[in-house]
């Protein structure tokens, strides 16, 4: 009964249909996106889309040490690390605070405009805080 009564209030799973081809765009946006950002810093653009590994080129051009990503598996700690991760790539980028905030918050539109603008890798903000991964 209660099957029945979810497949009718479906409305023929149109909407469902949109909603996945509006999903994949944005996954497929974001995807390209980040392999130009990567493209950008020097890096090879087919690892933003390899788990793990991604972390690690991204903290290369952050200028962040590898052991970040050890940090990045203490809850809070997280947190705190990935905020510093995405201000040192506003940075390295030439963007500011806001731009930070928008990647922090809105990654699937800043990752794009960060890959496909005109922003330059001016090399990595965080190197003069840690030594860079080699």
């Amino acid at each position: 009964m209660f099957t029945m009564l979810a497949q009718q209030s479906d409305g023929g799973g149109g909407g469902s249909l949109f909603s996945s081809l509006i999903s994949l765009v944005i996954a497929v946006l974001v995807i390209v996106g980040g392999w130009k950002v990567y493209a950008k810093a020097g890096q090879p653009g087919w690892a933003f889309i390899i788990p793990i590994y991604n972390v690690l080129v991204l903290l290369r051009i952050v200028g962040r040490p590898w052991w970040w990503l050890l940090l990045l598996l203490i809850p809070v700690v997280n947190l705190i690390i990935l905020i510093l991760v995405e201000l040192d790539l506003a940075k390295s980028f030439g963007k500011g605070v806001g731009f930070a905030l928008g990647l922090i918050f809105l990654s699937p539109i800043f990752i794009p405009i960060l890959g496909f603008g005109s922003a330059q890798y001016l090399g990595p903000a965080g190197a003069s805080a840690s030594p860079v991964m080699a």
